[in-house]
């Protein structure tokens, strides 16, 4: 099943993200310019009513209200969405201005005020907005005004003290008629006489409720395209960006068996991918020096299997040839038993190698004492030192935790190799130390050193520096050339790495010292 693109994966999650941001940032665009206005028609509204009371005050009397009423409605002019109405001190309407929506239909409609006016003793004044002035008797014309008769239908406001200071926390709010939002002011004015008028100011909020509507509306519209556009640019965007993905998946598509030297090569590759090809191109350097090493390991393996088959062959030829007499017979037979001896522990080695390099192999820690186990093991070797004419001494003191099987196998197989290249009549020294955290075990013996090109290319399997690769060393030969299968210290590289530890070879005049370093648990 084929996954989903990476790069309509992160368009949608940019997409997603746009959205977020723009439906926060329209919120907090929308409400802002919501509180803005209101703030504004709040303040205009104040005013407003400032100016009225102070124009009232300054009547000397209530039928001054009547006769300036053109005045009085000049503080709402040319704001066609306010309204304005003056009561005097009965409580009665005086003068209005344009309160056609300011008040619903029922209860106290401007029907009513204009029957009840129409009696009243004091004719009141009804301006349209243009200074003309009407007779209030006329019940249409108040009708259509659509003010109210009296202070006791107006909607319930916070009436403010002639003497206390008008502000917008004295504004209330309530719904005009077809629904329309209202907010007003209702204050008191003192005129000269003593008496007390009414002034109501108000403001039809559908204007701005449309504004907002259509401000919404083009948020919503910007908001759902710039998010098209922004899925779209960031896929793009990403696909180009993930050029050099393809570009490495496409370079990486040219290494093959055969090929296991080719690179990956991209020209100009991210700071962010520079990591991921460096880590490819080690990858391919490791899996090429692996199957390096395999094929040489098989070439060498091939190489030493068939020289004592040969010698196995060669000596039944030999042995066959001609009639031979039982002492020649069993003298065969003796050295073909050595070669099989030979091939036996070869197969072993290499089964062991092999069983080593895997990740499961189980390796059984236990703390001893590296001193007391090294002296076992020259104990063991004791037989074949003497008829070396090699001495083997053990010194030291150290606790180790490690396997003790692995442990004694790789200190055995480099006491057999110094066995082997020490001198008749040298010394072996077989010594166990604790440094600086680190258990050092060295086995050092006397005999030609090691050239310093050799000193780590010894642990490689079948390395050998006799370059006529002889079974066994000739008087003086270098010592890393085994003897044997040309494994052991490839076994011994390969414990200390189970054991996390590391091996390395010292050389000079005096002696040559292989040394195991553990780090202490």
């Amino acid at each position: 099943m084929r996954g989903r693109s990476l790069a309509a994966t992160l368009a949608l999650a940019f997409g997603v993200t746009t959205l977020a941001v723009f439906v926060l940032v329209g919120s907090f665009l929308y409400l802002a310019l919501e509180k803005q206005i209101k703030a504004q028609d709040d303040l205009d509204i104040v005013l407003a009513a400032r100016h009225a009371r102070r124009l009232a005050q300054e009547l000397d009397a209530s039928k001054g209200i009547r006769e300036h009423g053109e005045r009085l409605a000049s503080t709402v002019l040319g704001n066609e969405a306010m309204s304005m109405e003056v009561f005097g001190p009965d409580g009665r309407m005086a003068i209005e201005h344009n309160a056609g929506e300011t008040f619903p239909a029922s209860g106290g409609t401007a029907g009513s005020a204009a029957s009840t006016a129409s009696n009243a003793p004091d004719a009141s004044v009804a301006s349209n907005g243009t200074g003309d002035t009407r007779d209030p008797s006329d019940a249409g014309e108040t009708a259509e005004a659509g003010g109210v008769e009296t202070i006791a239908a107006l909607p319930p406001l916070t009436r403010i003290a002639a003497s206390a200071r008008i502000t917008e926390v004295d504004i209330g709010a309530w719904t005009g008629r077809n629904g329309a939002p209202i907010r007003g002011i209702l204050a008191d004015a003192r005129l000269h006489d003593g008496d007390t008028a009414t002034v109501l100011i108000a403001r039809n909020m559908s204007d701005r409720w449309r504004l907002l509507d259509r401000y919404r509306d083009k948020l919503n519209i910007a908001g759902a395209a710039g998010v098209l556009l922004a899925m779209l640019l960031s896929y793009l965007l990403i696909r180009a960006a993930m050029r050099p993905l393809r570009d490495i998946a496409a370079s990486a598509g040219l290494v093959t068996v055969n090929r296991l030297n080719t690179r990956i090569t991209v020209a100009r590759v991210p700071s962010e991918l520079e990591t991921l090809v460096a880590s490819l191109n080690a990858m391919l350097e490791r899996v090429d020096l692996g199957f390096q090493r395999l094929s040489r390991f098989t070439a060498d393996l091939a190489h030493d299997m068939r020289t004592p088959l040969a010698n196995m062959r060669g000596a039944a030829e030999v042995a066959l040839a001609r009639p031979r007499s039982a002492d020649e017979y069993e003298s065969v037979l003796a050295s073909n038993l050595e070669e099989c001896d030979r091939l036996s522990r070869m197969i072993e080695n290499v089964l062991f190698l092999a069983r080593a390099e895997h990740p499961q192999f189980v390796k059984h820690m236990r703390e001893f004492d590296a001193v007391q186990e090294l002296t076992r093991i020259a104990e063991y070797f004791e037989g074949i030192a003497d008829d070396a004419n090699v001495r083997v001494q053990v010194t030291g003191t150290a606790m180790l935790t490690a396997d003790l099987e692995l442990f004694r196998r790789a200190v055995s197989n480099l006491l057999a190799n110094a066995i082997r290249y020490t001198p008749r009549g040298g010394e072996i020294t077989l010594d166990a130390r604790t440094s600086a955290g680190e258990v050092r075990v060295t086995v050092s013996n006397q005999g030609q050193p090691i050239a310093a090109e050799h000193l780590e290319r010894i642990f490689d399997r079948f390395y050998r520096i006799d370059p006529s690769r002889s079974a066994l060393p000739s008087s003086g030969s270098s010592q890393g050339s085994t003897g044997s299968t040309g494994l052991g210290l490839a076994i011994v590289r390969t414990i200390m790495e189970l054991h996390g530890g590391t091996v390395h070879a010292e050389s000079d005049a005096q002696s040559t010292r292989f040394v195991l370093t553990f780090r202490r648990v």
